[in-house]
């Protein structure tokens, strides 16, 4: 008899909450088989069985409070009869989730869930990139997964033919759920030549549509259940959509473009006197949002809820950083490869304000305040997904030109989709640029659990007094966003003051004073 108890839930976590058990007493488990979800203040934590055998015992019923090392079940020896389960469920799967003959190539191998990163528990699938009966390579990208922080590719685990799909696009799943099967070592030719004697003889009374074939007979590309909508709404057959998407496959854009095209052709055809109104294509659609837009408006609405937030303004003369760019930006780059920009003055600017005003480079825990003695830098990129804060390390170490560095390297993984879990984690202060999009200025909303960020906004050519006289500088506003819980106003003040100071003297930056 094995005890399982609750595992380590992380720093200054002590207890969860039971959430769910994925199993019944007297299953079946495997090794590695999620047993129960544990639910924290801060995250949800999955406890798995550390053996084959069978679930004897639940002591812990859901919504009970544990403590580390509490003991939450009972594992006995067992011949694992639960791994019977995923084919009953299968059986019982909707119809999309097609199964196709399995073919006498190879044996059947599981195309599983990846592990998606820290405190992520579940994705959502985007999409299938192959269908029943297609040939596949090992390492090829089948499925697309999205989760709350990234976008995931699942890849064939081994050289055969999709053989069965679990689950279809806009499933939930979770780390380990098995979602595809592959008959490894087989062809194509061998499945659908197998598919085709076992429906030898039968009739059919499935459309086109159905059959994923245009009305020419061709077999059609994927068509995603968007795509499959809008033709419906639209009554045209989704396989006659011509595709500007990924592999020729249709996107929702091209249906609704196909759907109005056909409209006004069935319209114009008609004589003047028969036209009437009809409605040509949904005037409005309902789309769920992406997990990571989901997450974007929890966390921004959280932010609201419960930080004190605040924002102060000042405007900086970009002057001396411009006259310092022209000067040496292409030596600078002659010497380090990178181009020399806005940002690296910024960061260092921020680095040396954080060290002054150490509150904005902190964080609220319960009744405790966490003082970070390291700068690791968050900065907002916008992507066609949403926005996606990735993190430059230990600014404080950084020359400008590794600063320029990094940033260049997380954009562009940002824009290509490639940002992993540990790209966007532990940020310590955040710098968000509306500038780029011409924004004269904002209030930035704070990144939880951050109690600070930084607005930048566009540089424009304006009148102010110098020495006595009017002239013409280049001026930027900045906002700081601040969480008043620990932050006082002066200290905000105190800080936006002393970035002002070191981007219209960038020597101090070099002499850090």
């Amino acid at each position: 008899m094995t005890d399982i108890v609750v595992p380590q839930l992380g720093e200054s976590v002590t207890e969860a909450t039971v959430g769910q058990w994925l199993k019944k007493a007297g299953e079946s488990v495997s090794k590695d088989e999620v047993l129960v979800e544990l639910e924290t203040d801060k995250v949800s934590v999955e406890v798995a069985a550390t053996a084959d055998g069978t679930l004897s015992e639940i002591v812990a019923k859901e919504g009970d409070t544990v403590e580390i090392g509490a003991i939450l079940g009972r594992l006995g020896s067992g011949n694992g009869a639960a791994k019977a389960a995923p084919a009953a469920k299968a059986e019982a799967a909707p119809a999309a989730k097609a199964e196709a003959p399995k073919s006498s190539g190879g044996s059947t191998v599981d195309v599983a869930v990846p592990a998606m990163g820290e405190s992520v528990t579940e994705g959502t699938i985007s999409e299938f990139l192959k269908k029943v009966g297609d040939s596949v390579s090992k390492d090829e990208t089948i499925a697309e997964i999205e989760t709350d922080k990234v976008a995931l590719e699942v890849p064939a685990t081994a050289d055969g033919v999709i053989t069965e799909l679990l689950v279809s696009a806009g499933d939930t799943v979770n780390p380990g759920t098995v979602i595809a099967r592959i008959s490894a070592g087989a062809s194509a030719g061998e499945t659908v030549a197998k598919q085709a004697r076992v429906t030898e003889g039968a009739p059919t009374t499935q459309t086109p549509a159905e059959t994923g074939q245009s009305a020419s007979g061709q077999e059609d590309r994927p068509v995603s259940p968007s795509v499959r909508r809008v033709a419906s709404e639209g009554g045209v057959n989704p396989a006659d959509i011509p595709g500007t998407g990924r592999d020729g496959r249709a996107t929702k854009a091209d249906a609704i473009n196909y759907v109005n095209n056909a409209a006004k052709s069935a319209s114009s055809s008609q004589p003047q006197q028969a036209r009437a109104p009809r409605d040509i294509g949904p005037r409005e659609e309902r789309v769920k949002m992406t997990r990571l837009r989901q997450t974007i408006a929890r966390r921004l609405k959280e932010a609201q809820d419960t930080a004190a937030m605040l924002t102060t303004f000042n405007d900086v003369d970009m002057s001396a950083v411009m006259d310092l760019r022209s000067k040496y930006k292409e030596s600078f780059f002659e010497k380090h490869g990178v181009k020399l920009g806005f940002m690296g003055f910024f960061t260092k600017a921020i680095v040396s304000a954080l060290k002054e005003i150490p509150a904005v480079n902190a964080e609220i825990d319960g009744t405790d305040i966490i003082y970070k003695n390291f700068y690791d830098i968050g900065m907002a990129v916008g992507t066609d997904k949403g926005l996606v804060v990735p993190v430059i390390r230990d600014c404080d170490e950084l020359s400008l030109a590794g600063i320029e560095r990094e940033l260049g390297n997380l954009a562009k993984k940002a824009r290509d989709g490639d940002l992993s879990i540990a790209d966007m984690q532990g940020g310590t202060f955040t710098v968000t640029n509306g500038g780029v999009y011409g924004s004269l200025m904002s209030t930035p909303i704070l990144n939880p659990p951050q109690s600070g960020v930084l607005g930048m906004h566009r540089i424009e050519q304006r009148p102010v007094a110098i020495n006595g006289k009017v002239e013409i500088r280049p001026m930027m506003y900045l906002a700081l966003s601040y969480d008043h819980r620990i932050v006082d106003g002066k200290e905000a003040v105190t800080f936006l003051v002393r970035v002002k100071e070191a981007l219209e003297d960038p020597e101090r930056l070099l002499l850090d004073v």
